[in-house]
C-alpha cells in the first residue's frame, strides 16, 4: 500500500509581500505515491540502450482523492475579511472599488456572484501591495464564454489576487504589463479559452495553489489552463512586434485538469521560470493544434521539476523551437509521469537542442523514458 505525500519545495519563495492567504484548492489534487525500494522507470535503459519497452514500472498511480479544502481555508477568509480597508458585495461596488485602489488597499469580496468583466490597472508597491480576495464563494462571472476576459490586470503591479472564483468568460484572468504579482488559491473554471495568461511583459509573478479546469469551450485550440507569454505571431498585438519578455514566472503548487488544449503553454520568448509541483491531468484535452501532452515548453531556462501528470493524449512533456534559438537549456527534474497510453514518450524534446532531462524522474507503465538520455 503506498503512502500517500504532499510535495513542497522551501526553495520557492511563494507570493508576494503581504499576509499570505491558505490556498483553496478545488478538484482533486492530485497526492504523489512512493513505494519503498520501488525502482523508478528513470532506472531502466536509457532510449538509446532499449531495443524493445521496458518492462513496466512496479510503481502504481496513486488512487484518485476527493475534492479537498486547504485545513486554513476558513481562516484564509476571515483573514480576507479582517484585513479589508474596502469591503464589497456587489458588482456596482467592486467596479468602483477597482477603479479607486491604490497601494495598500485590500478589497474583500462578500460571497455571491459577481456578474461583469473586471479591470484593475492601479499600481502598489512591494511593501504595500493592492489586495483583491474573498471566499471561493465569492464568484466572478464574465456572463459568457464568448467574449471578455472575467477579470484583466493591465499594467497593474504589485497585486494579490486570493481565494475568489471566476467563471464563465472567454478569457479568465488575463495580465497585461503586471510586474510582481501573485495569484493564491483562486478557482477558474468554465472559460471559452485560456484559463489563466500572463503576457505582454508581465514578469516576476506568481501562480500558486489554483484550480484551472474546463477551459477551451469556446474554441479548444485555445483552452490551454495556464498560459505564459505569446505565439510570435502575436507579437505585433501584445509588444510592439518584439519578443513577448514575460520572463522568471513562477506557476507553482496548482491543480489543472479537462483543458482541451495544453494544461500549461510556455511560449517563445519567455525565459527564466519555474513550473514546479503541479498536479497534470490530459482528461478533456482535445488534441486540437497539436495539443498531445501535458505541458508545452517553446521559451528559454525555464526549471520543470516536481509535476505529477496523469491521463495524456500522448506525451507528457514537450519541447519545441517554433523561432531560432527558443526551446533550449530548460530542465525537468523529479516529475512524475503516468500517461496512460501506450504511445507516448514522458520527455519528448523535440527537438533536444540544450534540454535535459534528469534520471531522477518516474515513468509509470512501459512509455519511453526520453527523445535523449537522462542524466545524473
Amino acid at each position: 500500500m503506498t503512502t500517500p505525500l504532499r510535495r513542497f519545495r522551501s526553495h520557492l519563495v511563494v507570493g508576494a509581500v503581504g499576509l499570505v492567504v491558505g490556498a483553496v484548492v478545488v478538484g482533486g489534487v492530485w497526492v504523489a505515491a512512493s513505494t519503498p525500494g520501488a525502482p523508478r522507470a528513470a532506472d531502466t535503459p536509457r532510449p538509446s540502450e532499449r531495443a524493445t519497452a521496458p518492462t513496466p514500472s512496479p510503481i502504481r498511480s496513486a488512487p484518485s482523492t476527493a475534492p479537498t479544502t486547504a485545513p486554513d481555508a476558513e481562516r484564509a477568509d476571515l483573514s480576507c475579511s479582517a484585513d479589508a480597508t474596502t469591503t464589497v458585495s456587489t458588482a456596482k461596488a467592486l467596479e468602483a472599488a477597482l477603479s479607486k485602489a491604490a497601494a495598500g488597499q485590500v478589497i474583500a469580496m462578500a460571497p455571491g456572484t459577481y456578474t461583469g468583466n473586471f479591470t484593475g490597472s492601479a499600481a502598489g508597491t512591494s511593501a504595500q501591495p493592492i489586495t483583491l480576495c474573498g471566499p471561493t464563494g465569492a464568484v466572478l462571472d464574465g456572463g459568457s464564454t464568448d467574449k471578455g476576459y472575467v477579470l484583466h490586470l493591465d499594467g497593474a503591479s504589485h497585486w494579490r489576487l486570493a481565494g475568489f472564483t471566476v467563471q464563465n468568460g472567454q478569457k479568465g484572468v488575463m495580465f497585461d504589463d503586471v510586474q510582481h504579482t501573485t495569484v493564491d488559491g483562486i478557482t477558474v473554471q468554465d472559460i471559452g479559452d485560456e484559463g489563466i495568461h500572463l503576457r505582454a511583459g508581465s514578469s516576476d509573478n506568481t501562480v500558486s495553489g489554483s484550480s484551472v479546469t474546463r477551459t477551451g469551450l469556446r474554441k479548444p485550440q485555445f483552452g490551454e489552463g495556464i498560459y505564459v507569454g505569446s505565439s510570435k505571431s502575436n507579437w505585433c498585438k501584445v509588444s510592439d512586434c518584439q519578443e513577448d519578455r514575460s520572463d522568471r514566472n513562477v506557476v507553482t503548487g496548482n491543480t489543472i485538469s479537462d483543458t482541451a488544449a495544453e494544461n500549461v503553454d510556455i511560449k517563445e520568448g519567455t525565459t527564466g521560470g519555474t513550473l514546479s509541483d503541479n498536479s497534470f491531468d490530459g482528461v478533456g484535452m482535445q488534441g486540437e493544434n497539436h495539443a498531445d501532452s501535458w505541458v508545452d515548453v517553446k521559451g528559454n531556462g525555464w526549471t520543470i521539476t516536481g509535476n505529477r501528470g496523469v491521463r495524456s493524449p500522448l506525451d507528457g512533456f514537450q519541447t519545441h523551437e517554433l523561432l531560432s534559438g527558443w526551446g533550449t537549456d530548460n530542465t525537468f527534474t523529479d516529475n512524475r509521469v503516468d500517461l496512460g497510453n501506450t504511445d507516448g514518450v514522458a520527455f519528448a524534446f523535440r527537438p533536444v537542442e540544450g534540454n535535459t532531462v534528469s534520471c531522477d524522474n518516474t515513468v509509470v507503465g512501459s512509455n519511453e523514458f526520453s527523445t535523449t538520455s537522462c542524466t545524473d
